[in-house]
C-alpha cells in the first residue's frame, strides 16, 4: 500500500530554481513599484497616504471637525486597509502634517510634529492630534459622487478608494520621493496658482509649447524662502526631459556688519549648517570669522549670525565661500518618474505629464457630471409621481384609504412606477398643505433647469471645458497662494583657496631621515640644532611662506603637494609625513621644493637625462602624488635646482669619473613629466662596470657666477673666463678635471664678487 500512495514530492508542483527565483523577484518588484514606492498621476498619493487620507475622512475628521489622537487614526488605517507597521504609518503621517516637508499638508495637527532642525524629532502618535487640513478638501470633496472605482481591502471586508478624485494635480504641487526596484521617483513640489494657470492655459490651446507653459510655472516652489538659484535654460531643460537637478541658495542680509541667514534650502538643518561653519572655525579655515550664532526661536524661525573678525573683511565672497562649503547650498534631484493612467511607471516631461492629469480629470469630472445627472433624472422621476398625486389627491387618498394593495391600484390608476408610488406611500400627511406643494413644483422647475445644464456639459465639449476651467480657477483662489521660493539667477559659489584663509609669515619646514616633518614659524631657526627622535636626525630643510604650496619628490620620481596649515608644531617631534601622504611601495621622500625658490627647476636622475620643469606642474591634488620624473631602475633622482634666468643661466654636470660639461640651460627641453633629455654622455662600458659612472652633482651657473670645485682638503676656483674650456654641446662626453680634482667632494656655485675660497 505505501508503495501505491504518492510521495509528498510527488504532490508538489517542480520548476527550476532560476525560474521561480524571478518570478518571485518579479513579482516583489512590481508591488514595490505600484503598491508602495512611486505615486500615482491622478491623485499623486502613495498608497500609505491615500488609505491615511481616506480613513480620517471616514473618521470625521474634516478641516472644521475636532482634532482627534493620531493613534486612533493610525489603527484604523492599519487596521481596515493598510495592515503594516504602526510606525512607518505614522511616519508617512507625520511627513503629511509637517509644513516645512509638504507644500500644501494634507493633514494639520496639534502637538509635536517635529521641527526643521529635526523632522524626526516628532512625538509620538498616542500624545499627538490631528485632522485633515483645508487642502485635503480638493482629494475628498467628490468622493461620494461616484467619480472613483472602489477595491475590497485587504480582507475583503471594506471596500477603499483605488485613487482619490483629486481637483488638482496634487503630484505636482506636493511632490513626492520614493525608492522602488530598479527605479526612484524625486518630484519637486510647484506652487498651485502658477500650476492652475498653466493646467488652464494647457485646455484652451493643447497645442501649446513647453516655453507657453513655462510662462507660468517658473520652476519648483519648496515650502521655504530661500532662493532657486538654477539658470532658467537648465529648468526648461529638466522640465522637458523630466530629469536634473535643482539648485537652492540660502538668503541672508547684513545687519550692523553680520551676515544674518534669514532662509535655508529645503529639507536643511540650522543645526548643522552652525555645526559645518564651526567645524571649519576650529580647523582654522575661517579666520576671518570670528563667531557663529544661532538665534532662530519662534519669532525667527531662522536666524543665523555668521559675526565677522572686522569690518575690513569682504562679506560677499564669505557668503559665496559659506555657500559653496556648507549646506546652505544645495541641490535636488528632480525624475519625474509617476505610474500613469495605463498603470505602468515612466518618466513624464511636464507637458505629457499635465496633459494626462486633464486626462484624469475629465474623466473624473465626466463620472461626476454624470452620477449628478442621474440624481437629478431620480428626484425629478419622484417629484413627478408627487405632482400627479397633488392634482388627484382625492382620489389618492381614497385608494390609500380603501386599497388592499395601494401601491399596486396607485401604479394602476395614475400609470405610475414603482418608485413613485412608493414615495407617495411614504408621504406625511403635513406634505400635503398646499405650500408643499408649491415647493415640489419650484424644486421641479429647477432641477429641470440642472438636468438641462448638466446635459448641456457633457454634451458640449466647449462648455465642458470651460466648466472645468471654471473649477480650477475658482480653486486656485480659494487653496493658492503666493510663490515662497524666490527665482533668482547666481554665479556658481567659490569656495575660498588655501591661501585666502591663512595667515601669510615666514616659515621652515624639517624633515628627518625617518619621515618625519614639522613646521616652524620664521627663518631664524637653525635646523642643525632641532631635536629629533632616538635614532633619527634631519634629512632637509625649506624655507619658505606659509602661503605657498609645498613640494615633496619622492626616490621614484613622484611628486606631492602639502600646505604647512596642515603640519604639526617645531615644538614637537613633528608627524609622520606618510600621515599625510600616500607613498608607493619602498618610496621614501628626498627634496622639498618651494615656489619661493624659483618658477622653473632643472630636475634630472643620475643616469644622466633631465629636463626644465615648471614649479606649477608640480603640483597634484592627490594623496598619492603623480610621477613627474621618470627613472630607469637602479636609478637616483638628483636634486632638484632652482633655476635663476631660463635665458642667460648654465648647467653643470660632473660624473663620479671626474668628467665636466658646461653648456646653457636653453639647450634643456620644458616637460611636465618623463624621462627628459641627455645632460651628459655616459658610455655603455662605463654604465656597466662593476664601478659603473653616473652622474654626480648637478648645477644651475647663474650669469657672472663661478664654480668652486672641492676634492678632499684640496679646491680651486673656475673663474668665469676659464669655463670655455669645459663648455660644450648638451649630451657631449665632457672634458676630465685636473688630476687630483676628478673625486669631486662638493660643487659650490659663487657670485663673481666672492671669489675668495
Amino acid at each position: 500500500m505505501k508503495e501505491l500512495l504518492p510521495s509528498s514530492m510527488e504532490d508538489c508542483e517542480q520548476i527550476a530554481f532560476q525560474d521561480f527565483a524571478q518570478k518571485a523577484y518579479l513579482n516583489y518588484a512590481m508591488y514595490v513599484i505600484l503598491d508602495r514606492a512611486l505615486p500615482h498621476i491622478g491623485d499623486g498619493l502613495k498608497p500609505v497616504q491615500r488609505r491615511i487620507v481616506y480613513a480620517m475622512s471616514q473618521l470625521g475628521l474634516s478641516s472644521t471637525a475636532k482634532f482627534k489622537k493620531s493613534a486612533r487614526t493610525v489603527g484604523d488605517v492599519l487596521g481596515k486597509f493598510h495592515p503594516h507597521g504602526d510606525t512607518a504609518c505614522y511616519e508617512a503621517m507625520v511627513l503629511m502634517a509637517q509644513p516645512f516637508s509638504l507644500r500644501y499638508p494634507l493633514v494639520e495637527g496639534q502637538g509635536n510634529w517635529g521641527d526643521p532642525n529635526d523632522p524626526k524629532s516628532f512625538a509620538a502618535m498616542r500624545y499627538t492630534e490631528s485632522r485633515l487640513s483645508r487642502y485635503a478638501d480638493l482629494m475628498l470633496d467628490e468622493l461620494d459622487q461616484g467619480t472613483v472605482e472602489w477595491a475590497p481591502n485587504f480582507d475583503g471586508t471594506l471596500n477603499e478608494p483605488r485613487l482619490l478624485p483629486a481637483r488638482l494635480p496634487n503630484l505636482l504641487l506636493n511632490g513626492t520621493t520614493g525608492i522602488a526596484v530598479g527605479m526612484a521617483t524625486s518630484i519637486l513640489p510647484h506652487n498651485l496658482r502658477e500650476v492652475a494657470k498653466a493646467l488652464v492655459m494647457l485646455i484652451e490651446h493643447k497645442d501649446i509649447p513647453l516655453n507657453g507653459l513655462l510662462k507660468h510655472i517658473k520652476g519648483p516652489d519648496f515650502p521655504t524662502a530661500a532662493e532657486i538659484i538654477t539658470p532658467a535654460r537648465d529648468i526648461r531643460s529638466i522640465y522637458e526631459t523630466g530629469n536634473g537637478r535643482i539648485k537652492m541658495r540660502a538668503r541672508f542680509r547684513i545687519e550692523e556688519g553680520d551676515i544674518v541667514y534669514f532662509a535655508l534650502p529645503y529639507h536643511t538643518s540650522a543645526e548643522k549648517i552652525y555645526e559645518q561653519i564651526a567645524a571649519q572655525m576650529e580647523a582654522k579655515k575661517l579666520p576671518m570669522v570670528s563667531d557663529i550664532r544661532d538665534e532662530s526661536d519662534h519669532e525667527d524661525p531662522t536666524r543665523l549670525v555668521v559675526i565677522p573678525r572686522s569690518s575690513r573683511v569682504d562679506l560677499s565672497a564669505l557668503a559665496n565661500h559659506l555657500f559653496a562649503t556648507t549646506d546652505l547650498e544645495k541641490s535636488y534631484s528632480f525624475n519625474m518618474n509617476m505610474i500613469g493612467l495605463n498603470g505602468r511607471p515612466a518618466v513624464k516631461n511636464l507637458k505629457t505629464m499635465l496633459l494626462e492629469w486633464l486626462e484624469f480629470r475629465f474623466k473624473t469630472v465626466r463620472k461626476k457630471l454624470s452620477f449628478q445627472l442621474d440624481r437629478v433624472a431620480t428626484r425629478l422621476h419622484i417629484l413627478e409621481g408627487f405632482r400627479t398625486a397633488f392634482l388627484n389627491m382625492d382620489q389618492v387618498i381614497k385608494i390609500i384609504r380603501q386599497a388592499d394593495q395601494p401601491q399596486q391600484d396607485l401604479i394602476k390608476e395614475f400609470d405610475l412606477s414603482s418608485e413613485q408610488a412608493k414615495a407617495i406611500l411614504e408621504m406625511r400627511l403635513r406634505q400635503l398643505a398646499k405650500l408643499e406643494e408649491i415647493k415640489i413644483l419650484s424644486e421641479i422647475e429647477a432641477l429641470e433647469n440642472r438636468q438641462k445644464e448638466l446635459e448641456t456639459l457633457l454634451n458640449d465639449q466647449t462648455a465642458f471645458d470651460a466648466y472645468i476651467i471654471d473649477e480650477i480657477k475658482h480653486d486656485a483662489k480659494k487653496y493658492g497662494d503666493r510663490r515662497l521660493s524666490p527665482i533668482q539667477e547666481r554665479k556658481e559659489a567659490e569656495a575660498f583657496s588655501v591661501t585666502d584663509v591663512m595667515e601669510v609669515e615666514p616659515v621652515t619646514i624639517i624633515l628627518s631621515k625617518n619621515g618625519w616633518i614639522r613646521s616652524a614659524k620664521g627663518h631664524d631657526i637653525d635646523p642643525e640644532k632641532v631635536k629629533f627622535r632616538s635614532g633619527d636626525s634631519l634629512l632637509c630643510h625649506l624655507r619658505t611662506r606659509s602661503d605657498k604650496p609645498i613640494v615633496f619628490l619622492d626616490s621614484f620620481g613622484r611628486s606631492y603637494t602639502l600646505y604647512t596649515h596642515v603640519l604639526p608644531s617645531a615644538r614637537s617631534n613633528g608627524e609622520p609625513l606618510t600621515g599625510h601622504l600616500s607613498l608607493q611601495n619602498t618610496a621614501r621622500v628626498s627634496f622639498m621644493l618651494s615656489e619661493t625658490q624659483g618658477e622653473y627647476f632643472l630636475v634630472g636622475s643620475d643616469t644622466g637625462y633631465g629636463f626644465v620643469i615648471k614649479f606649477s606642474d608640480f603640483l597634484t591634488n592627490f594623496k598619492n602624488g603623480k610621477a613627474v620624473v621618470t627613472l630607469k631602475k637602479q636609478s637616483a633622482l638628483m636634486p632638484p635646482q632652482p633655476v635663476t634666468a631660463l635665458e642667460t643661466d648654465t648647467i653643470v654636470a660632473v660624473t663620479t669619473k671626474g668628467r665636466m660639461l658646461i653648456f646653457p640651460l636653453g639647450e634643456m627641453p620644458q616637460l611636465k613629466k618623463g624621462q627628459g633629455n641627455k645632460i651628459i654622455t655616459i658610455p655603455r662600458k662605463e654604465r656597466i662596470s662593476t664601478d659603473p659612472e653616473k652622474l654626480k652633482f648637478l648645477k644651475i651657473l647663474p650669469l657672472h657666477s663661478n664654480l668652486v670645485i672641492h676634492s678632499k682638503k684640496h679646491s680651486f676656483v673656475l673663474k668665469k673666463g676659464n669655463q670655455a674650456d669645459y663648455t660644450g654641446i648638451r649630451g657631449h662626453r665632457g672634458k676630465r678635471l685636473p688630476r687630483g680634482y676628478r673625486n669631486v667632494d662638493k660643487l659650490e656655485v659663487i657670485p663673481d664678487e666672492f671669489q675668495s675660497v
